[in-house]
């Protein structure tokens, strides 16, 4: 689904990543760890192509999406949820309208919306809270409102960088437990995070990164570093 290859970037002179080589596979649960400035959040933009290799090349389904023409692009954006760790949420809109803007801007209809976002918030268990403002919601719930945003045009990948970054343990809990129901459902998904008590939790495949490199790739792995 997406390989990388031998992907190497410089900002001036200094490398954020260097020689990164991994392939995930679709609906794999990858998380990717390592300290601050390991590289992990520039990898995440070149999945997004908010970031172009000094030298290298990313593929998505065998298409090199740095060299993908803008409508191209744009095709290619829909495939991917994104979830960030301050939500991203627009303050003078609803549950409700976060998610039907997202669905909009995928030109849905008035139709698919009335039906799939009660749907996607029901998922996250924010169905009373459909009409709240961000204002009047919980750090976590604003997380499921993200959530339910990024999985609601049915992307092939979501990105959840640092998710849970502002979180306590019990909201970190229920993060993951719907970050877990979505891979389940056969979505793949790439969390980056610092937390060891998730990546030990989940039991899946984990990347290390250190100085823009990969030290280690565990195909059930735990927080090591």
């Amino acid at each position: 689904m997406i390989h990388f290859d031998k992907v190497t970037k410089k900002y001036d002179g200094c490398t954020a990543l260097e020689e990164v080589s991994f392939t995930v596979k679709p609906k794999e649960f990858i998380s990717i760890v390592g300290h601050s400035g390991a590289g992990k959040t520039t990898l995440l933009k070149m999945v997004l192509v908010e970031e172009h290799p000094s030298s290298g090349s990313v593929l998505f389904d065998s298409v090199n999406i740095h060299a993908l023409k803008r409508h191209k692009l744009h095709k290619y954006r829909q495939k991917i949820g994104a979830i960030f760790q301050d939500f991203r949420l627009l303050p003078d809109k609803t549950a409700f309208e976060n998610i039907a803007f997202a669905m909009e801007m995928a030109g849905r209809s008035d139709e698919e919306i009335s039906a799939d976002v009660p749907y996607v918030l029901e998922m996250v268990d924010l169905g009373d809270k459909m009409w709240n403002f961000p204002r009047e919601l919980s750090g976590g719930e604003k997380q499921r409102v993200a959530i339910a945003r990024a999985i609601v045009n049915q992307p092939d990948l979501v990105i959840a960088d640092e998710p849970t970054g502002n979180l306590d343990p019990l909201n970190t809990h229920e993060i993951v437990q719907i970050l877990k129901k979505i891979n389940d459902l056969g979505t793949t998904v790439i969390l980056t995070t610092h937390n060891k008590g998730v990546i030990d939790a989940l039991g899946k495949r984990v990347i290390t990164m250190e100085r823009g490199k990969v030290i280690r790739d565990d195909p059930t792995g735990k927080y090591v570093l």
